[in-house]
Formats: C-alpha cells, sequence, structure tokens
C-alpha cells in the first residue's frame, strides 16, 4: 500500500531527473511513493511504479464498469439472466 507524498521529498525538478534517474527510480521504488517532476515550478509529469500504475489504472476501469452498471440500472436498461444466457448461447 502507498503511503501519504512527502512533498519535502516527493517533488524533484525535472533537471534532478536528467542528471541522476536512478535515483528518482530507486526513490520511487523503495518508498512506494509516486513523484511530481516540476519544471521552473509547475508539475510536469509524474513518476509511479509499474505495478501501481496497473492497480491503479484496473481499479479506475473497473469503478467506470461500475458506475456505467449502476446508470444502467437507473435508466432501465437491464437484462434478466435468461435473456443473457440466451444471447450467449448458454443454457
Amino acid at each position: 500500500m502507498q503511503t501519504s507524498t512527502k512533498f519535502s521529498e516527493d517533488i524533484v525538478p525535472l533537471s534532478d531527473m536528467k542528471v541522476n534517474p536512478g535515483r528518482v527510480v530507486n526513490q520511487v521504488d523503495k518508498t512506494r511513493r509516486p513523484v511530481l517532476l516540476t519544471n521552473r515550478g509547475r508539475g510536469v509529469a509524474v513518476v509511479q511504479s509499474l505495478k501501481d500504475y496497473e492497480t491503479e489504472t484496473d481499479e479506475r476501469a473497473f469503478l467506470r464498469d461500475i458506475v456505467q452498471g449502476l446508470m444502467d440500472l437507473e435508466e432501465g436498461r437491464e437484462v434478466n439472466l435468461a435473456d443473457v444466457k440466451k444471447r450467449l448461447g448458454l443454457s
């Protein structure tokens, strides 16, 4: 699980990333916190572990599907199980 952001450590100027990218990647790996890269004081990118990125992407897709399903139910777009089985050719 990811810990909370430490602004004193997790904001890195892009120039530091260019000079020593391994340090930033190792920091992300060690702390399990994303690092915000800045350019001229403005956020431009986030470095995050691949595992955390994939997990968050899967969670967002799952939540979008749940919301879509709830909206379908509210708007009367539902199909009973027997019809679904029939459409899929299942008995």
